[in-house]
């Protein structure tokens, strides 16, 4: 979310109205949500419901029972584990979707579940964090009316779930997290986590300058750096639902007879211009239509090169720094 936090009272007061740590994330860059206290009307939502599902592991839910609810015209998605800790509040970057956190399903049967988002919303449940998703009104955040529309929401979520009193916490990804500017920073702002890709060097300029500007108002911060992983012949079968290790075998001897990866598997350029797909039709590898796989392949090989992706591979890093936040 593009925030200049000299001109926002959507973070000013909110540590005076909640329990507060921040999640600042940054796989493009990822920063801290917070609540406006305004009092605008909220319509009664429309929500899609289907069966409960009653298989629990570890207190929550083996198979995903999100809730979607469209709220004053809003697409939100949600879902609790019993007893939750903490609620997680999450911005979705540019171009996504709440949708992309949630696996096709009975309660969400228009979700698309990519795997690190999904993987993302499993783990804060596993560790009872109740997860929150908001649409953006366009394909990017925008500062300004954004801010005042979402901090409502969550006022009336949190509220209509009797979840007001629990701490809350914010997860941004892309322009759901990273700051236009920071010239002044408000009393009482949040401790803050960057969890970036350095190669994507523009945005590690910004995250070093704002980890700076924050330590100098007295704000504790902390920064983790996700670095490239190189592919194996299993690394897609093992994150990509849908996909069995032959295939992923095939595909890592194709990118590598193709020149995409080097002999220590790190990929040479960026998933999104890698014509990768081309593979597919050259060795006539058919990929199932459901689960959408080359949406989640393509999401992989932008984890695997390490730039500008949204990464679950930090969770236990992410909620141990949380946990010890909101005790």
């Amino acid at each position: 979310m593009l925030i200049k936090t000299n001109q926002s009272p959507f973070l000013r007061r909110a540590a005076q109205n909640f329990r507060l740590s921040v999640l600042v994330i940054t796989l493009g860059l990822v920063v801290a949500v917070t609540l406006l206290s305004s009092h605008h009307a909220v319509e009664r939502p429309v929500t899609e419901r289907g069966h409960t599902h009653a298989s629990e592991t570890l207190g929550f839910a083996k198979f995903p029972k999100p809730t979607v609810e469209i709220v004053n015209g809003t697409e939100i998605i949600w879902e609790t584990p019993d007893d939750p800790k903490a609620v997680l509040f999450v911005a979705h970057g540019c171009g996504g979707s709440p949708r992309n956190f949630w696996v096709r399903c009975l309660t969400c049967p228009k979700c698309v579940g990519l795997p690190e988002e999904s993987k993302i919303v499993l783990d804060a449940l596993a560790h009872k964090y109740a997860v929150l998703v908001v649409s953006s009104t366009k394909p990017c955040w925008t500062y300004g009316q954004e801010t005042i529309r979402v901090s409502d929401i969550i006022r009336w979520w949190l509220e209509k779930n009797g979840l007001v009193q629990v701490p809350l916490v914010g997860l941004g990804a892309s322009s759901g997290g990273l700051y236009d500017q920071m010239d002044s920073i408000p009393s009482g702002y949040p401790p803050t986590l960057f969890v970036h890709m350095p190669k994507d060097f523009e945005r590690a300029i910004k995250v070093d300058s704002h980890i700076k500007i924050l330590r100098k108002a007295g704000v504790e911060v902390e920064e983790i750096k996700c670095m490239e992983i190189p592919l194996t012949t299993n690394w897609l079968a093992e994150r990509v639902p849908g996909l069995d290790r032959k295939m992923s075998s095939k595909l890592f001897e194709a990118f590598l007879e193709k020149g995409y990866i080097d002999p220590n598997g790190y990929m040479k350029n960026d998933g999104r211009v890698t014509p990768w797909r081309e593979v597919l039709k050259e060795n006539n590898i058919a990929l199932p239509f459901m689960p959408p796989v080359r949406q989640y392949i393509q999401e992989e090989l932008n984890l695997a090169y390490g730039y500008h992706e949204m990464t679950s591979l930090q969770s236990n890093e992410i909620f141990q720094w949380l946990d010890s936040h909101i005790k």
